[in-house]
């Protein structure tokens, strides 16, 4: 089914580079993956979707408009903060 060009274009597509011990083992798990469609394939189409398997629905609550925290009790534990805003690490250098 998969040769060894397949492998190699599948391992170019995703930048890894493979030896040629590599590509044997990824043929193996490649055939074993298709195989396993091929299975799903066999399935009845009549059978019903299962999308959860448990019949629940999410529970909240109301969305009820209240009178919102005080800001200086709402920051009184945090560490880092500056001009009345919780402060955190830089994440773009």
């Amino acid at each position: 089914m998969i040769d060894d060009d397949a492998v190699r274009h599948i391992a170019n597509l995703s930048k890894i580079e493979v030896d040629d011990d590599e590509i044997q083992e990824f043929k193996r798990d490649f055939e074993r993956i298709i195989e396993f469609f091929n299975r799903l394939d066999e399935i009845d189409p009549d059978v019903e979707p299962t999308y959860n398997v448990i019949p629940l629905k999410n529970v909240v609550r109301k969305d009820m408009p209240r009178k919102p925290l005080d800001r200086e009790k709402v920051l009184a534990n945090a560490k880092f903060r500056e001009e009345g805003y919780f402060k955190g690490p830089r994440v773009v250098e």
